[in-house]
């Protein structure tokens, strides 16, 4: 295999499990074991690419909250499925994806000062995979059983978003726990029943979270002077290739959760974890 397709491969590979509750860095650090080892510069503009593809999606919500901001007194449209909020809404949902973010941050700086590395081994994925496809499940019920309780919930509450930026660094300490599935249950066990907009603030909320993780690793990666010895062709076409799977993925996922829960994605990890523990069982 070249190494171009095996650029390309990665770059899908990322770009279809980024948004999806399966994985992104379980599969990508599974996919290297047969496609090869690539740099950190690499694996942060995959990564880069996949959250392109989010904020051209939700370019409408965001701009709502930046025109709310400055003061505009008429509704702005803010997502993918054509709800409209006004300048005070849009402007509360912004301070929560701020109260997300930064307990997101201060949890991992925390991490890093304790210097916390990310396993690199097939057993830890394997049963991260595994043990969250049983809470996917588990935690999809307890939602079901509240939507019925409480009815339609689509609000966001300062709890669930210090809760959510909490998930996002579980996610970001366990390799195959899924940072989207993390958040998108979360939210759901914290009160907002609705999946759609579980999922659209665990999307949103990972805009500026992996802008904010990929600035500090493209730091360190400038810093060192690795960045030099980068083949900046096949940086390019995972680039690309990222961006624009995840494109596809997120906006094939919103449309599905309209009418489908998100047992298949718990099947899904359930299969793959105890394949690679059957198949790979050394590390």
């Amino acid at each position: 295999m070249t190494d171009l397709l095996a650029a390309l491969l990665l770059g899908i590979i990322e770009g279809i499990t980024e948004f999806l509750p399966i994985s992104s860095t379980g599969h990508l650090l599974i996919a290297e074991r047969w496609l090869g080892h690539r740099s950190d510069l690499f694996n942060i503009s995959i990564q880069a690419g996949a959250i392109l593809a989010v904020v051209l999606i939700y370019w409408k919500r965001l701009w709502g909250m930046l025109v709310a901001f400055a003061g505009r007194d008429a509704p702005a449209p803010y997502d993918p499925l054509g709800v409209t909020a006004t300048p005070a809404q849009s402007r509360d949902y912004a301070f929560k994806l701020l109260a997300a973010f930064a307990t997101t941050a201060a949890g991992g700086l925390l991490v890093k000062k304790l210097g916390w590395e990310l396993p690199d081994t097939v057993q830890p994925i394997a049963w991260a995979l595994i043990i969250g496809a049983f809470w996917m499940i588990a935690a999809e019920q307890l939602a079901a059983r509240r939507a019925e309780k409480l009815g339609e919930r689509t609000a966001i509450t300062w709890t669930t978003a210090v809760l959510v930026g909490i998930a996002q660094v579980v996610a970001g300490v366990f390799p195959g726990t899924s940072r989207s599935g993390a958040t998108i249950f979360v939210a759901l066990l914290a009160g907002t029943t609705n999946r759609a907009a579980a999922t659209e603030f665990a999307f949103v909320v990972g805009i500026p979270t992996m802008f904010a993780a990929t600035a500090y690793e493209l730091v360190d990666v400038l810093r060192d002077g690795s960045a030099a010895h980068e083949n900046w062709g096949e940086l390019a076409i995972a680039f690309v290739a990222s961006a624009i799977t995840a494109f596809i993925a997120v906006k094939w996922l919103l449309r599905y959760i309209q009418t489908h829960r998100f047992t298949a994605f718990a099947v899904y990890r359930l299969i793959l974890g105890a394949a690679l523990l059957l198949l790979l069982p050394t590390p």
